[in-house]
């Protein structure tokens, strides 16, 4: 694609995703994440032709202005949005696929000093939460959610969710997307392994209890049916001693 038609398909990916983009001129204006991905075509362009250091000096620029560092040599296909772009960093070897959607605070970074691949990849559609870091070589398969703040350093399959430190997968399928890019932005609808698990606990300790007073009931009923039957034959009231067992 060309660099114009990849900034029109990353301004589209705003226009589509975020209700807070109300006009044109103001999200061309006002959105960090737009301007820091334009830079950064520029920036790559250059870095493609062999104008590395100049390439660099935009980068550079780009990140003073906005926040974000995203690094010349990385590969981001087009429909890509930064949502309320701050304090985002996406390293030299880092791969993102189509339609990709990143939060505030998210880290495609690196493990290892070693030159060649040292950053993760994307697949299409996946969703990134705030403050979420990727780290290492590692494959994030297409329409993935990653929740906020969660700490990524294995492959994530395509279509899963994970969290957590370090993230761990909480739901493997998911029905498909309604939005019209194909990204999946409810990432408010993560789910809770741990809530689950509690809830269950609870549900099961609730049994338990009333199983328990049922036999309560059942004994103490029994009890008086045997002092009522000795009185009645004039004997000592008194239990049998295998009532309890």
């Amino acid at each position: 694609m060309s660099l114009f038609a990849l900034i029109r398909s990353d301004f589209a990916a705003i226009r589509g995703r975020d209700p807070a983009a109300r006009g044109k001129l103001e999200t061309a204006l006002t959105y960090p994440g737009l301007h820091a991905i334009v830079a950064y075509r520029v920036a790559h362009g250059l870095w493609q032709s062999g104008w590395r250091g100049t390439a660099r000096v935009v980068s550079y620029l780009a990140r003073m202005v906005t926040g974000i560092d995203i690094h010349p040599g990385a590969k981001i296909g087009p429909g890509f949005f930064i949502d309320h772009g701050a304090g985002v960093v996406i390293g030299e070897t880092a791969e993102v696929g189509r339609d990709v959607t990143l939060y505030h605070g998210v880290t495609l970074g690196g493990v290892s000093w070693s030159p060649g691949k040292r950053h993760p990849t994307l697949g299409d559609g996946v969703m990134v939460g705030a403050g979420a870091k990727i780290l290492g070589p590692i494959l994030v398969g297409g329409g993935a959610r990653v929740g906020a703040n969660s700490v990524v350093v294995e492959p994530v399959p395509a279509g899963a969710t994970v969290v957590g430190i370090p993230a761990r997968i909480v739901q493997a399928e998911r029905p498909p997307s309604t939005d019209p890019f194909r990204v999946d932005l409810n990432h408010h609808l993560m789910p809770d392994p741990v809530g689950r698990t509690l809830a269950r606990l609870a549900d099961r300790i609730a049994f338990l209890e009333a199983r328990l007073a049922a036999r309560d009931e059942a004994l103490a009923k029994h009890a008086d049916q045997c002092v009522a039957r000795t009185r009645m034959a004039g004997q000592r009231p008194g239990l049998r001693p295998d009532l309890f067992n």
